[in-house]
């Protein structure tokens, strides 16, 4: 088992559920214990070597209770509570984090942007829960999912934090013997992500579980990337 920093961790949920005065949920910090050990002992298995000293896969309980803090931010910023809840107050996360090898990239010990990518296993891939993929699966038969990206700070234009999580994301699949990944984001944002090479639009969606706006299914395949990501992601001439 990882012994976690009570501090930071256990009693820092104890005293959310004390602000609540509501313990319904106080047995659900030691399944998050147990939680925390599958997590890091999965990222503790997964090859990953970068070109950016702060982009990095997590390695230690409190970044992980750093980044599930975060993902609740942004989707509680962005009113995406119904289709990615919390499991416990002010963290979001799910069991899909089980074999997820997950990155983040950090600024004065801050976490600055975080993104997921889930192998294959024998829960599927979250989109499944909604969607079929068999014929995503036929053109590529290692596939595993990108979810749960996130930047703290926007900008216009391709912003640091994002090309450091994309280049991750292409680390892990090259590093790791992955075909390909899937992901579903807003049609909008597709041209976005065209431009880096290997992405396929897979289906169109009118709507996405409780989110009533346009989206897609893409698929990228790292054998495909663009020069551009090569040479301003890769960091390859």
């Amino acid at each position: 088992m990882v012994y976690i920093n009570k501090n930071i961790t256990v009693q820092k949920l104890e005293e959310l559920y004390k602000q609540q005065n509501d313990f319904k949920n106080f047995d659900k910090t030691f399944l998050f214990e147990k939680f925390i050990d599958i997590v890091l002992s999965f990222n503790k298995k997964i090859n990953f070597e970068s070109n950016y000293t702060n982009l990095k896969k997590v390695n230690s309980a409190e970044e992980l209770v750093k980044i599930f803090q975060l993902r609740s931010e942004i989707y509680g910023n962005l009113g995406y509570q119904n289709e990615f809840p919390n499991y416990l107050p002010n963290m979001n996360f799910d069991f899909y984090d089980e074999t997820a090898a997950i990155i983040y990239t950090e600024d004065n010990n801050e976490i600055t942007s975080t993104c997921r990518l889930i192998f294959d296993s024998d829960k599927h891939l979250p989109i499944e829960e909604k969607l079929d993929l068999s014929d995503i699966r036929i053109k590529f038969p290692k596939l595993s999912e990108i979810s749960r990206l996130m930047v703290k700070k926007e900008n216009k234009g391709l912003s640091l934090d994002f090309k450091y999580l994309m280049a991750g994301m292409y680390y892990l699949k090259t590093q790791n013997g992955l075909d390909a990944s899937a992901s579903v984001f807003l049609k909008e944002h597709f041209k976005l992500y065209e431009k880096l090479g290997g992405f396929n639009i897979e289906r169109s969606l009118e709507s996405y579980g409780h989110l009533d706006k346009p989206f897609v299914i893409s698929s990228w395949n790292p054998a495909n990337v663009s020069r551009f990501f090569k040479k301003a992601f890769l960091k390859i001439s």
